[in-house]
């Protein structure tokens, strides 16, 4: 038998989710049933890490041992939609207050609606898409270039910053603008980038997942992340993380709220990653 790996801090953190989850699944079980199979699915990502903790050193053991808490992420996305449902009750009121406090109305509303413009349409609904690209380059840029422990600090960075925004979708659901408003219609949204979206919202967006903006949030950490190891990354992942933090409020995706949220929760998590054993 193999000597056991000792668990890292991100091991922790996801372990502690689980069990955080468990909890929620089992107090909402009685309306929601289905939030049995968080604890299904739960049961099945702490083997997962079991096993790579427990398998003999080599380079495939060692590679995932080092990715998998990012490989995991959609299991536990999807399993907020398991927990919450459209029966959730949401705290978009107090949200839009917020913005009508801040801004002065719904930014998110009014914005498309008086400056339309083809143009920055494509660019912005192209940059919300690039997330699926952003979040994970930096830890794959790491691992090709054989900079093992850059590639367990972007992880983490990432992972960590997923999971916090795991605990408000399941403690303050905010369902945003997509569900809240009229969507966007006409040439504003009659183009591939657009319909690229939200073709991509159709297969797993989750109720209740708005605040904070998991898409600028992730973005920032990633930029974060790839700045800890390479300067030059960071910098380059810079301008498509503002698109995009621009992006989800113009494309009517999110509260303005939401992004500022989305910005702050990976400036707060930054020093404690840094400073984690990883």
């Amino acid at each position: 038998m193999a000597a056991r790996e000792p668990f890292r801090f991100i091991d922790r953190l996801i372990i502690g989710y689980l069990a955080f989850t468990a909890m929620v699944a089992l107090a909402r079980f009685d309306v929601r049933p289905q939030a049995g199979w968080v604890l299904v699915g739960n049961f099945l990502i702490l083997s997962l890490i079991w096993l790579v903790h427990r398998t003999r050193p080599g380079r495939f053991a060692t590679v995932l041992r080092d990715i998998y808490p990012i490989i995991v992420l959609p299991a536990l996305y999807g399993g907020l939609d398991l927990l919450n449902g459209f029966e959730v009750p949401v705290r978009d009121a107090t949200v839009q207050a917020w913005e009508a406090a801040l801004f002065g109305g719904q930014v998110s509303l009014t914005w498309w609606q008086s400056s339309p413009s083809l143009f920055w349409s494509i660019v912005l609904h192209a940059a919300y898409f690039g997330y699926y690209l952003i979040i994970p380059l930096p830890p794959l840029y790491f691992l090709i270039r054989g900079e093992r422990r850059n590639a367990r600090m972007a992880v983490a960075m990432i992972v960590a910053t997923f999971l916090s925004c795991y605990l408000f979708f399941l403690l303050f659901p905010v369902a945003g603008p997509y569900y809240e408003f009229p969507r966007p219609s006409g040439p504003f949204v009659e183009h591939w980038a657009a319909r690229l979206v939200y073709a991509t919202l159709a297969l797993g967006s989750s109720y209740g997942a708005a605040f904070p903006s998991s898409h600028v949030a992730a973005t920032i950490s990633a930029v974060l992340a790839a700045w800890m190891g390479s300067r030059r990354l960071g910098l380059i992942l810079r301008i498509p993380a503002v698109l995009l933090t621009v992006g989800v409020v113009y494309c009517q995706m999110h509260y303005a709220v939401d992004a500022i949220a989305g910005v702050l929760v990976p400036l707060a998590l930054y020093p404690v990653i840094r400073r984690a054993a990883v």
